[in-house]
């Protein structure tokens, strides 16, 4: 194969100006430089099966002329092995869309109006530390059973049950989207049931007896910190909402006059808006905040722009409150007041609905977002009230809060 005749130099490109319209500024073997309004464009004229046909290789300065040459003479070695470098650079991109890691990147993406944000981020986190480096390069018509689980055991191994399960069921989810798409025809995983090792029970640390709740909000008043994560660790006393929930809130989304706080659908677990009463305590706190962080934006700032505060910083606030990680946890104050409300009286619907736990469907979910409001903002109260009551040490006036 004749060495082809280069005739550009970098000081030509770099003078290569659009003159009002597009034109040609050839180097040799077919390949040019196709100057437009919008930009400089390296391309390849030649001939296939009697036919014309062009190649592109990119955009000048971001790939270089030495760069457009190399992708030129592998576009000729390929011709005079009588392939067409065309339908070759087809199919190697079509490999590449069918490589595990470009499906999940696509799967994550589509992912993204359904699933909360942090659930998004750990998927990614986990998926790059255990499976890429394994399987993402991989074409997934080529993944089998013992792939995955092979990937799998190293998390279980290491005492990590829960994530291996956690991977398992993402990794199916991936290959069904695949499957739906037309670009693999099985989902290895439902070969892998009963394979891994069941996850041990493992309940969220949680204070759940009336003298240990007692010290808990004595210790948060005594906190020092920064204003936002004091008023977080109120708010999640207050209210027992998840942690992502509280730490996404923006001011937008509270009405202190009505005393309600209106979750949107997409920060919430189970994607379905979510109401709040406010007690008159909560709407103390956020009044006192509103003058710190308000009037619009994220209610529960962090030290960096833009962003709110983070689990781990009310996971350390915790700690620095006296409660280790095997006591008290963000989370643990759901447990907190689903325990004490269930033993104080009322009924397990209405603090069901309050927890926003799963509905048995989606027409009752879409109906109790706002189903016994009143009970629900009555009970808030109470609990605010108890909560005062536990705090200011009074034993004896300790009483089932639910009224008559």
């Amino acid at each position: 194969m004749p060495k082809p005749t280069n005739k550009l130099t970098a000081a030509a490109l770099r003078a290569a100006k659009y003159e009002g319209r597009p034109h040609k500024i050839a180097d040799g073997g077919g390949l040019y430089l196709h100057v437009t309004a919008s930009g400089k464009y390296w391309r390849m004229k030649y001939r296939a099966d009697g036919r014309e046909k062009l190649l592109s290789f990119g955009v000048y300065p971001r790939v270089s002329l030495a760069e457009a040459r190399q992708a030129r003479d592998e576009a000729k070695a390929r011709l005079a092995r009588g392939e067409d470098p065309q339908e070759a650079k087809r199919a190697s991109r079509e490999t590449r869309a069918d490589t595990f890691r470009v499906l999940a990147e696509d799967w994550m993406e589509r992912k993204r109006s359904e699933l909360a944000e942090d659930t998004l981020r750990l998927t990614r986190s986990r998926l790059e530390t255990w499976v890429f480096p394994e399987i993402g390069q991989r074409p997934v018509r080529e993944i089998e059973p013992p792939d995955v689980l092979r990937l799998l055991r190293v998390p279980e191994s290491r005492g990590k049950h829960e994530t291996a399960r956690r991977l398992r069921q993402r990794i199916g989810q991936i290959f069904r989207y695949a499957i739906a798409t037309g670009r693999a025809d099985r989902d290895p995983t439902t070969d892998l049931k009963g394979a891994l090792a069941s996850t041990p029970t493992k309940h969220r640390a949680a204070i759940t007896t009336p003298n240990e709740v007692a010290d808990l909000p004595r210790a948060i008043d005594h906190y020092d910190g920064q204003p936002s994560t004091w008023a977080a660790l109120r708010m999640l006393a207050l209210t027992f909402v998840r942690s992502g929930e509280l730490r996404g809130a923006t001011w937008d989304e509270i009405d202190l006059d009505e005393g309600t706080w209106r979750i949107p659908d997409a920060r919430m677990k189970m994607r379905q808006p979510h109401i709040v009463p406010l007690s008159e305590q909560a709407c103390e706190c956020l009044r006192w905040l509103h003058a710190l962080t308000g009037p619009d934006g994220l209610v529960f700032k962090g030290l960096r722009p833009g962003k709110p505060i983070s689990e781990n910083t009310l996971l350390a606030s915790l700690r620095n409150l006296g409660y280790a990680s095997s006591e008290m946890t963000p989370h643990g104050f759901r447990a907190t007041a689903s325990t004490l409300l269930h033993e104080l009286g009322w009924p397990p619907e209405v603090i069901e609905l309050q927890l926003a736990h799963a509905q048995r469907s989606q027409v009752a979910a879409a109906y109790n977002r706002s189903a016994r409001l009143l009970e629900r903002r009555e009970m808030m109260q109470a609990w605010a009230d108890h909560l005062d009551t536990l705090r200011e040490g009074d034993q004896d006036n300790v009483v089932p809060i639910r009224s008559a």
